[in-house]
């Protein structure tokens, strides 16, 4: 064996990416050995976090793809260990720092990550069909992106996005499934079946800080909370564990909807918090002679933008109108995104600018410290 095929073997092991951390085997310790014979053939040894790691056949797979196509590998044979507790334990510490620290990640001085609190008046506005697809929109252009299905009466983005698989556990950590490119984690994952989940405010808030706490996400750009409709508990929550987290108002074009939906955002003058812009859903139906029906009314989005610039004192745009689009709703049902398949519709198209102005938001180096120190 020539040393430089030991190199390229190690080399085509940092392309192997974990599927749940997102991060290559060989920088989460997963490697435990690799033996290469004179003839080419590759033994490689991986440990996993869990012995029932759901993502096992993947891993499995990437690395013999990865192996696979090095020059001179002429068979590889994979083996799958699982890590002992003291290797768990500094898998955990490398990811959350020393002493494996606790806490909500994204209020730390250092957090870069914006977090987008997805609000309504109202139910049936469609706010979870637009959080997905404005996440997996996102990803699509290469950020780092998260959901938190913070609606735990009426969750609904595991089967908007197509998940089934459950989130894995790693002692008190919890690693949320991937779809599209996106981070997920919801009470859905916890429940069986159509199990209704029958919880009172103390133990909606004690979920929300779990999911903040233990899921480890990592390193995102952007964080989207898929709030449930009003202002209640999990508002309230959202606001006391995410003070920096902005709101984004979604509403339909009726003014009923958006009188109703002017309380989603109006409750930052009570919590400190910023509303990031307004966003219409539902607009109008286009007709096949290139007409608009306006089913629920017009202006809704406009004027709820306006009243809620009066009532904050700050500029708040309307950030999109979508368009009806069965489509849209199909997507949803198949856990298949618009933005992902029929780019070219109205509706994905709507979604996309929306989309791109929340990636043109900096985010935020408000009290960063950068360690600078005079020479």
């Amino acid at each position: 064996m020539s040393a430089s095929l030991e190199q390229t073997v190690h080399a085509a092991l940092t392309t192997v990416i974990d599927p749940e951390l997102r991060r290559p085997i060989t920088e989460l310790g997963m490697v435990d050995s690799v033996e290469i014979s004179d003839d080419g053939r590759v033994r490689l040894a991986v440990l996993l976090t869990i012995a029932d790691c759901p993502q096992r056949g993947t891993i499995t797979a990437d690395s013999e793809k990865a192996l696979s196509g090095v020059a001179g590998v002429t068979s590889v044979e994979v083996e799958l260990k699982v890590m002992n507790q003291a290797q768990r334990d500094a898998l955990k510490e490398q990811l959350r720092g020393p002493g494996d620290r606790r806490g909500i990640p994204f209020n730390k001085p250092g957090s870069l990550t914006k977090v987008f609190a997805v609000a309504s008046g109202k139910g049936g506005v469609g706010k979870s069909s637009v959080t997905v697809n404005l996440a997996c929109s996102l990803a699509a252009r290469g950020l780092r992106v998260g959901i938190l299905d913070a609606d735990v009466h009426g969750f609904s983005v595991p089967a908007l996005m197509g998940i089934t698989q459950a989130p894995t556990r790693v002692d008190d950590m919890i690693l949320p499934p991937v779809a599209y490119g996106v981070k997920v984690i919801s009470i859905g994952m916890f429940v069986t079946g159509n199990q209704p989940v029958a919880w009172r405010g103390p133990m909606l808030h004690r979920a929300l800080e779990q999911f903040l706490t233990d899921v480890y996400f990592g390193d995102l750009d952007i964080l989207f909370l898929d709030l449930p409709p009003g202002t209640g508990d999990i508002a309230i929550s959202v606001a006391q564990l995410l003070p920096n987290a902005e709101i984004l108002v979604v509403t339909t074009p009726q003014a009923a909807a958006a009188d109703v939906a002017e309380r989603a955002g109006a409750i930052a003058t009570q919590t400190g918090q910023k509303v990031a812009g307004v966003i219409e859903n539902m607009s109008y139906l286009e007709m096949p002679d290139g007409s608009r029906m306006e089913l629920f009314g017009s202006g809704g989005g406009e004027a709820l933008a306006g009243r809620l610039s009066a009532t904050l004192g700050a500029d708040i745009s309307l950030l999109g109108a979508i368009p009806l689009d069965i489509r849209l709703r199909k997507g949803g049902d198949t856990g298949s995104p618009i933005v992902l398949g029929k780019t070219w519709t109205p509706a994905a198209t709507a979604l996309a600018d929306i989309a791109d102005k929340l990636a043109a938001r900096p985010r935020g180096l408000t009290e960063l410290k950068l360690g600078l120190q005079p020479r």
